[in-house]
């Protein structure tokens, strides 16, 4: 898939980083052989499989102790992270030990219209119904009417409800203004536990939609007590099509075979590591054609971002909405990109075969292939399969 040095995958400061991953390994237990999905701790650059210490990684995020743990507890070792993500990129033994995407049961959430460009896209899908070829007519109108600028208006503020009130004036105002910059935030079911695919894996596109992209994203660990653990990189991939026809078709777009990537890993807040580091952070995307010679390079900013990253986790989890197996939580993009690819004034729209990744220093980088969610290695082990495999390995015990 690349021929990018493992190293370009990992954090920048990897030597610091305590990261969590899932790897696909096989075992030798009393019954024989068999195959399954084992929590590892990335710690120095060695990979420890620590499944015998927590089962999974909803588990792992439960600890009250979690660094202390993360910097102590021993496990099997499976060698260095550099040599696993090679394993995990090539096409070597089916056999052989890959990363999956980091989280297992947890719910799989996600905030959109966090980032007033985005905002702006939304609401130019909504005016074109969805159309590609009407998007630059209405991205013109709609940038004379409002401006473009809205990273200076905070949700939910007196400023903002009195733009909320010119809009409304003006004919302008839209769903995707509300959540962009009213009080509640956009929070949706982005995928099924144990669904995401990580590094190295396809993505999935409906093949019903002929304008679509990735969505970039930070994406935080979160445990039940609505304590965030860690971070991670994520994708969002989007049907502006099918979504610019119709709001309520949000679940279709979002929710399909392989369309949730996440990893390669999630790296744990700790001294050197944290939420203010997010808030900071910058994530980088490069999209390359298989089939033409296109590249699309674009970058977020976490500094830009309309809402706080922990004002989105407490709109999700609180009194009113409990996660016992914790949950993911994608963060949003103010990535929307517009760049011609097959027409002028067509935008942009994926290509089977692209090469997706998502990089940030602070978390490394997210690679996947494009296909059809049709195509792409049907989603078969879920909860009860996790279970079941936990149980014939002897690793179930009650807590």
């Amino acid at each position: 898939m690349t021929a990018n040095p493992a190293a370009t995958f990992l954090p920048h400061d990897l030597q610091q980083a305590l990261l969590v991953g899932r790897v696909w390994r096989k075992f030798s237990t009393r019954a024989g052989e068999i195959e399954g999905p084992c929590v590892v701790l990335v710690r120095n650059g060695e990979v420890l499989d620590i499944t015998a210490s927590a089962a999974t990684t909803a588990d792992l995020f439960e600890r009250e102790d979690l660094i202390a743990f993360a910097r102590a507890v021993s496990g099997e070792s499976l060698g260095s992270v550099e040599a696993l993500i090679e394993a995990t990129l090539r096409a070597g033994p089916a056999d052989a030990p890959r990363l999956l995407a980091p989280n297992d049961v947890q719910a799989i959430k996600a905030c959109g219209v966090t980032f007033a460009v985005s905002l702006i896209e939304r609401v130019i899908e909504e005016q074109a119904g969805g159309d590609p070829a009407k998007a630059q007519e209405v991205r013109a109108t709609i940038a004379a009417t409002i401006g473009t600028d809205l990273s200076k208006i905070r949700p939910g503020s007196e400023a903002a409800m009195k733009l909320k009130a010119e809009l409304e004036r003006r004919g302008a105002w839209s769903q995707y203004m509300e959540v962009g910059i009213g009080p509640d935030a956009e929070v949706f079911s982005k995928s099924q536990p144990m669904s995401a695919v990580g590094l190295g894996a396809d993505i999935g596109l409906l093949a019903a939609s002929n304008w679509n992209n990735p969505e970039p994203e930070i994406v935080l660990a979160v445990n039940s007590r609505g304590e965030i653990v860690g971070a991670t990189l994520g994708n969002d991939v989007n049907l502006r099509d099918i979504e610019g026809r119709s709001a309520l078709l949000l679940g279709k777009c979002k929710d399909n075979n392989a369309s949730c990537s996440i990893g390669p890993f999630i790296r744990l807040f700790d001294d050197t590591f944290n939420l203010d580091t997010v808030r900071t952070t910058s994530v980088s995307l490069r999209v390359e054609g298989a089939d033409d010679d296109f590249v699309l390079d674009g970058v977020s900013h976490m500094s830009e971002i309309s809402r706080d990253p922990q004002d989105l986790v407490s709109q999700t989890w609180g009194r009113h909405h409990q996660y016992p197996d914790g949950f993911m939580l994608f963060l949003g993009t103010m990535f929307s990109p517009i760049k011609d690819r097959d027409t002028p004034g067509g935008g942009f729209t994926h290509h089977l075969g692209d090469t997706v990744t998502i990089s940030a220093r602070e978390l490394g980088a997210l690679v996947n292939t494009v296909q059809l969610s049709t195509e792409v290695t049907p989603w078969t082990f879920g909860v009860r399969a996790l279970y079941r495999n936990l149980a014939q390995r002897g690793l179930l015990q009650a807590s």
